[in-house]
């Protein structure tokens, strides 16, 4: 993971699929699990896809709201 990740997270959106143009911090937990089940993406979006996935199944998506403010 790379510092500036986090920041994609709140700023980068959905490039296809069902939540197209929503910010990937805010894609709904089951969307990214089924990703994680299914195989995320390759890429840039895919990693992505995988450390939103981490924080959100560990609880800690309250870790990027101060990055939204900025």
């Amino acid at each position: 993971m790379h510092p500036e990740d986090l920041e994609k997270l709140v700023t980068m959106t959905m490039p296809f699929g069902k939540y197209v143009g929503t910010i990937i911090a805010d894609l709904p937990g089951p969307y990214l699990n089924w990703f994680a089940r299914e195989g995320f993406p390759g890429g840039e979006i895919g990693r992505l896809l995988a450390l939103m996935h981490e924080i959100d199944h560990n609880g800690l998506s309250d870790l990027l709201e101060p990055l939204r403010k900025s």
